[in-house]
């Protein structure tokens, strides 16, 4: 690789209720990543158990952890021996009830360069994120490591312009996305292809409004809802690397575990940002209603 070049991945992969199996798939995919070169590799949103918020159960509380914990251990030792910067998922247990939906960033010295706290939060049928979820505290704030400044967010803030901009404003280098979404099995396919599509096109949208590129990666395969109420989450997988004019470099399968990894050329942000001065021709003086929920 030159030295404008970075070797990134992206780990997809199926769930289960065996937390520890779970665990070595994640484990596995960072350690093939590493023999193939990879200095940066991303993880799925909480990828070391169930998308457990299909339901609202007080026993699930028992999955978070402390940060520093058991988790961040392990992660914090495996960056250090592949040399490599690592982002993983956690269910973030800051207080007894008082938890978020948190990203890790592990430098490959073995350290947590930092961490982000998933800032929106969503609620609605299988997704009763708020149930278990405080909004994060941090804000929009690239975590700075060896291979960049990382704008990391998660899942459904990646619907949210306005995350995206101020990482960028920030300085972040890129934008990257653990995710854990999905098909209701009910909606026909027509449904299912117009949703997988607007998820993609919105964050292809980012890395162009942005001049950045873009990392998301998403698990795969059916998880069914512990109360019987719905027929389960068929998560879609398509993890995939966009580039800053929103071009795929790398896009994986629908429904298989996958391994991505992809070069990143880092000179095209700034060649891009040239061409396309987003930044330069914004109209700060007329956006203050974007601080308003609505404009009646």
């Amino acid at each position: 690789m030159s030295n404008n070049t970075l070797k990134v991945a992206l780990v997809q992969h199926s769930n289960s209720a065996d937390l520890q199996n779970n665990l070595d798939k994640s484990i596995a995919g960072i350690r093939d990543a590493a023999a193939q070169g990879a200095k940066l590799v991303v993880l799925q949103e909480l990828h070391c158990s169930l998308y457990f918020c299909q339901t609202e159960d007080t026993d699930l509380f028992d999955l978070a952890e402390t940060i520093p914990g058991p988790s961040t251990d392990l992660f914090c030792q495996l960056a250090k021996e592949l040399n490599l910067v690592i982002v993983a998922s956690l269910f973030e247990k800051r207080a007894t009830g008082l938890y978020h939906n948190t990203a890790v960033v592990f430098e490959a010295d073995g350290s947590i360069a930092g961490k982000y706290r998933k800032m929106h939060i969503p609620d609605d049928p299988g997704f009763y994120e708020k149930f278990y979820f405080t909004p994060g505290d941090m804000g929009f704030t690239p975590i700075q490591t060896s291979v960049g400044k990382l704008g990391v967010l998660v899942c459904w803030d990646q619907w949210f312009p306005e995350g995206a901009r101020l990482m960028a404003m920030a300085g972040a280098d890129m934008l990257i996305y653990p995710t854990a979404i999905g098909w209701d099995p009910r909606d026909d396919k027509g449904e299912q292809i117009r949703q997988r599509d607007a998820w993609m096109i919105a964050q292809r949208a980012h890395a162009v409004s942005n001049g950045l590129p873009v990392l998301s990666v998403n698990r795969v395969g059916h998880e069914t809802d512990p109360s019987a109420q719905s027929e389960g989450i068929q998560f879609w997988g398509n993890s995939f690397v966009a580039g800053p004019q929103g071009e795929l470099l790398a896009h994986a399968s629908e429904s298989e575990e996958q391994l991505l990894v992809v070069e990143l050329d880092q000179s095209r942000s700034e060649s891009v940002r040239r061409i396309w001065p987003y930044l330069r021709d914004r109209r700060i003086d007329h956006y203050q209603d974007l601080c308003k929920i609505y404009r009646d």
